[in-house]
């Protein structure tokens, strides 16, 4: 797959990460962006020449392509709509990609008791709807998703790596995992092309690889209720940020939420931001929508027990 890169922003510059084997080492800082999974994603990395950025940033975004192609719930021929017209029936073999997204989907729906969950797809839908028609969606719509949604209608067999969804009508949906996956593998692919000093960005998320020459970390500026904002140094993590601060629904009087609770289907509420830091983007993604969904008490708790995760979180009007 052929994918262009657009102009990007650079410059060259000696930079010295204190290593005797790198010192006088000259490196460019390439900066690239293109619109991907709804939102702008974004790769900075430092290359030793403009070439070798090119070739593997272009690589990366072609890998994010591929995962579109998987992905998406927009795109009716992507592999997870086909997956999905096949809910019912008997169990269907996917891709290793799509396996391993719904694989860790289902893992911290268990862990979440249901606060994320995959299957969420037929609410949303509902809530596109409402939010473009202003209206709360009709008693008996409301009825007919929620007995379509539940992680354990969902089945998944590692050895086939096979799925089997329970009841025609099943949508999954990705949102709150999907990007930071996509932002993992395109480090990845950044990496095979030999460029370890990089960042991969979309919407909140953000993978981040080792860091710039000369640095200990990527400087992030993440909030949390105490103190305001807080400037983190990062390397080899994911960090991801959800909140329903600016996305809702102002519906008879109520502030509803875009990011659903899947256990009854909205979220209405206090807004809050949490960010979560994460040995990788995929991890930090689901925990941060997980987190906002649970509330601060529990969000807490669900972070405290994820391997190398730590919360930031924030009580928007609440200090």
């Amino acid at each position: 797959m052929t994918v262009g890169l657009g102009g990007p922003t650079h410059g060259w510059r000696k930079l010295d990460d204190g290593s005797p084997a790198q010192q006088h080492r000259t490196y460019e800082r390439v900066h690239y962006s293109q619109v991907h999974l709804g939102v702008q994603v974004s790769l900075t990395v430092y290359a030793p020449s403009r070439e070798a950025a090119d070739e593997a940033c272009r690589a990366a975004f072609g890998r994010i392509a591929e995962l579109e192609d998987v992905m998406s719930d927009y795109r009716p021929d992507s592999e997870l709509n086909r997956l999905c017209a096949q809910a019912g029936g008997p169990p269907v073999e996917v891709s290793g990609d799509l396996f391993t997204v719904l694989h860790r989907a289902h893992d911290l729906a268990e862990r979440s008791r249901g606060a994320f969950d995959a299957t969420v797809g037929p609410y949303v839908q509902l809530w596109r709807q409402a939010r473009r028609s202003g209206t709360l969606p009709r008693p008996e719509d409301w009825r007919a998703a929620r007995a379509l949604v539940g992680y354990r209608k969902m089945r998944l067999d590692a050895a086939a790596r096979t799925v089997e969804l329970d009841r025609p009508g099943m949508r999954l949906d990705l949102g709150g995992v999907g990007k930071g996956y996509a932002l993992d593998e395109a480090l990845k692919t950044l990496r095979e092309h030999g460029l370890t000093r990089a960042l991969a960005s979309a919407g909140g998320d953000l993978a981040v690889g080792d860091p710039p020459p000369g640095r200990r970390g990527w400087r992030i500026r993440v909030w949390e209720a105490e103190g305001g904002g807080r400037r983190l140094v990062a390397a080899n993590c994911g960090v991801s940020t959800s909140g329903d601060t600016e996305q809702f629904a102002e519906i008879d009087g109520r502030r509803y939420s875009h990011i659903i609770d899947p256990r009854s289907g909205l979220r209405y509420g206090e807004p809050i931001l949490a960010t979560v830091v994460a040995p990788n983007a995929t991890a930090s993604d689901g925990l941060a929508t997980a987190c906002v969904v649970l509330g601060e008490r529990a969000g807490r708790e669900l972070v405290e027990a994820a391997p190398g995760a730590t919360l930031y979180l924030r009580r928007v009007g609440g200090g």
